[in-house]
């Protein structure tokens, strides 16, 4: 199905923010095993950055959060971060295999792939792109993507005589990933109302959507179960994400939309922040 309307395509995913139960230790992990760096902390908030300037993730600390098991409500199933080149991958893989935490992984053909979990069980994915002109599209324009073994001792050669230092300059927030308790329900919020298209579907089970041809800025799967609940407000998961928009005009037609289908739309000091059927929150921003 075309949707009526589109996001543009310079669309980017600026930041994602997360709920977890114990600041402390979630700052120790993600500077640690994953290599974010922190750039500022007010309270039970902290903002982490790969740069030291653009904010990549916060962290909000809500006092007991319930940690949830993995695959049992809608919400968030992984983000993902996004390493400029494999040499980037090489040395987080390192580094994970240094911190002796379980990886995940998968050659998506698009994309080589590690996937780990934080404390409260927020999925992760840290990834690097293949080149785009390598990517392979069927007949109908979806973008073919697997899950094949990834080539570690690849990784690890090309990051050979490397030091890690933390994620480098360059690497930003590449796509989200959510359970959602029903796909058509999903896809009519993302795809017919804020305009993303679709690029790759498989059965009636995951769907994967992007902006401007990318091979996916997000996820939707019924991994959780047809019918999943969204996941509780005080359980550690996601807050909301942001779309980076190239104008006001433009982030007032995305709105206009969401509005107009009857989705919730809020404005709050100028943020505009819209909420998908599963309580997801999406803040509309203007680039910079």
């Amino acid at each position: 199905m075309t949707t009526a309307a589109t996001l543009p395509q310079t669309l980017e995913i600026g930041l994602v923010q997360l709920r977890v139960s114990n600041l402390e230790r979630s700052l120790a992990f993600y500077q640690n095993v994953v290599g974010l760096k922190l750039l500022r902390q007010n309270g039970r908030e902290a903002d982490m950055t790969a740069d030291g300037k653009r904010v990549l993730l916060t962290l909000r600390e809500i006092g007991n959060a319930r940690v949830l098991r993995r695959n049992s409500a809608a919400g968030l199933y992984h983000f993902a971060i996004l390493v400029p080149d494999r040499p980037s991958l090489g040395l987080v893989l390192r580094n994970l295999m240094d911190s002796g935490i379980h990886i995940g992984q998968g050659d998506h053909l698009v994309s080589e792939a590690l996937y780990i979990q934080d404390p409260d069980n927020n999925g992760i994915e840290l990834y690097r792109d293949r080149p785009r002109d390598t990517w392979k599209h069927e007949a109908n324009g979806n973008v073919v993507m697997t899950t094949d073994p990834v080539d570690a001792e690849g990784l690890l050669a090309a990051s050979e005589g490397l030091a890690w230092t933390g994620l480098p300059a360059g690497t930003v927030i590449g796509h989200v990933h959510f359970h959602v308790g029903d796909l058509g329900e999903a896809r009519r919020f993302y795809v017919d109302t804020l305009g993303f298209e679709p690029m790759a579907q498989y059965g009636d089970a995951a769907l994967f959507i992007s902006a401007g041809g990318y091979h996916h800025h997000m996820g939707l799967n019924i991994w959780a179960g047809q019918g999943a609940p969204a996941a509780p407000a005080d359980a550690a998961g996601i807050d909301y994400f942001t779309l980076l928009l190239p104008s006001l005009r433009e982030r007032d037609a995305v709105a206009g939309r969401v509005r107009s289908a009857g989705y919730r739309v809020d404005e709050t000091n100028g943020i505009v922040t819209v909420t998908d059927p599963w309580n997801i929150g999406i803040k509309l921003l203007v680039k910079a």
